[in-house]
């Protein structure tokens, strides 16, 4: 979940953390590397595309702020479920006796964080389920403020680690730019995950920020209904992705599915494991090389070289997708946001070659947010010009324009597709875009695979 706030509804949100070591995927044999399978849960958060748009514009605003360091933790971690984005969900549980926990999938932010609750007894008012209880578990245990995984957090401020205290846990608090905060433990679980074939599956420690504080729209209220927390799967030390990564070949991918398909089909998180060799028939991943932003380490950024619409290659100047030396610009993939935000540059020229292009007249009444939508009524199959991405690496996206065309009324599509018109910005490749696709993230050999085919396999 990156940057993207009008994604957030449909933000894929998708995928993303995952787990550890003494794990074998149900699925994994003898001559084949160990996996886990995750089912990722869908929530559908907002009724429109145009109140989707508007907690993507929250979120992208957030990652901006968060990305140039405006009193934020050097990692940025902003998660498409806590800006309304995230529609999938991990199922996972903490501690012994286990508590079944559903986290946001997020490959925006880094830290893995869930609701917490210090009660005992009753807990009338944290009821089983609405909170991670830690004194109901016998296996809890914070970091020590001297352990080094501690220094791997940023800390409340004033918060100093004592020589003399046996017993002194590693506080940690996140801010985000508008002012929302989880703060807690950094702790230490055991950890078990329900795998696609219905086993679970165990994990002897994971390291987790336990909140007993939690406060602000990013993180609280409509848009987190149903999240106990985030399993961020970026690239820094603490994601879930990270922390499995010597157990599982330091990879993971996913495939989202489409959610407005009934009944609507199963999208999956796997942690470790060969996608090429799930991949449908003879068709293998395509591959294009990560980009390196030390300003952000946790995102996913990728090169784009240019882009076509209907195979006519669009005069955009390639500086407008580079990194420069402030660590503004690049591109980023987020399974957090929904909608596709690019650069305004590009964006505009790509608008203007859709309107050349597309036959079908414009609805009466307008969408607000969209800049460019079309009344299809009547139409079974409207014809609509095809987007294709050149990645680093001479690799092609061709996503089906069901990809960036979405429903806002009936009869009447939309662009799916927002302008980031701030210099500091960059653009963001949103999980509605992504849909359909399996997409591999290999941080071991630092490229990113994606495939039309292998999401239906079971």
């Amino acid at each position: 979940m990156v940057l993207l706030s009008p994604l957030s509804p449909l933000s894929l949100l998708f995928i993303f953390s995952l787990l550890l070591l003494a794990f074998t995927d149900p699925c994994s044999t003898q001559n084949t590397t160990d996996y886990l399978k995750l089912p990722l849960l869908h929530r559908t958060l907002f009724p429109s595309p145009s109140e989707a748009l508007s907690s993507d514009a929250h979120r992208l605003s957030v990652l901006f702020s968060a990305l140039h360091g405006r009193k934020t933790p050097k990692l940025p971690l902003i998660s498409g479920a806590s800006t309304g984005s995230g529609q999938y969900f991990v199922d996972l549980s903490l501690g012994t006796p286990p508590q079944r926990l559903l986290l946001v999938a997020d490959t925006g932010s880094d830290l893995v964080w869930v609701t917490c609750s210090a009660c005992r007894g009753r807990c009338d008012n944290h009821p089983p389920g609405s909170a991670f209880l830690a004194r109901h578990s016998t296996t809890f245990s914070p970091h020590h403020c001297f352990n080094s995984p501690c220094r791997l957090v940023p800390h409340p401020k004033l918060t100093r680690c004592k020589h003399t205290r046996l017993h002194s846990p590693c506080r940690y608090e996140y801010s985000y730019a508008d002012g929302s905060t989880t703060a807690g433990f950094f702790s230490r679980e055991t950890t078990a995950f329900n795998t696609s074939s219905g086993r679970v599956v165990k994990h002897k420690t994971l390291s987790f920020g336990c909140a007993f504080s939690v406060s602000g729209p990013s993180v609280s209220g409509p848009s987190f209904n149903g999240a106990h927390g985030v399993m961020g799967l970026g690239r820094g030390p603490i994601s879930l992705a990270s922390q499995l990564g010597h157990r599982f070949g330091n990879k993971f991918s996913y495939c989202l599915m489409d959610y407005t398909l009934s009944p609507s089909p199963t999208s999956y998180l796997m942690i470790g494991g060969s996608q090429n060799a799930v991949v449908k028939g003879n068709s293998k991943l395509s591959f294009t090389p990560f980009q390196i932003n030390p300003l952000s380490p946790t995102f996913y950024y990728i090169g784009i070289q240019s882009v076509s619409i209907d195979d006519v290659k669009l005069h955009i100047n390639p500086m407008v997708w580079s990194i420069d030396e402030l660590g503004n610009g690049g591109t980023v993939v987020d399974s957090g946001t929904t909608l596709t935000f690019l650069a305004d540059p590009a964006y505009r020229r790509i608008l203007s070659a859709f309107r050349q292009r597309v036959k079908l007249p414009s609805p009466a009444d307008p969408t607000l947010g969209f800049d460019l939508c079309v009344n299809v009524s009547g139409v079974s199959r409207p014809s609509l010009p095809r987007l294709s991405f050149k990645f680093a690496g001479e690799s092609v996206f061709r996503p089906p324009p069901r990809n960036y065309f979405v429903d806002t009324a009936d009869g009447v599509k939309c662009l799916a597709i927002q302008p980031v018109s701030s210099p500091a910005g960059f653009s963001v490749i949103g999980n509605l875009m992504q849909q359909g696709y399996l997409f591999e993230f290999d941080k071991d050999r630092s490229r990113l695979g994606f495939s039309r085919h292998g999401c239906a396999v079971p």
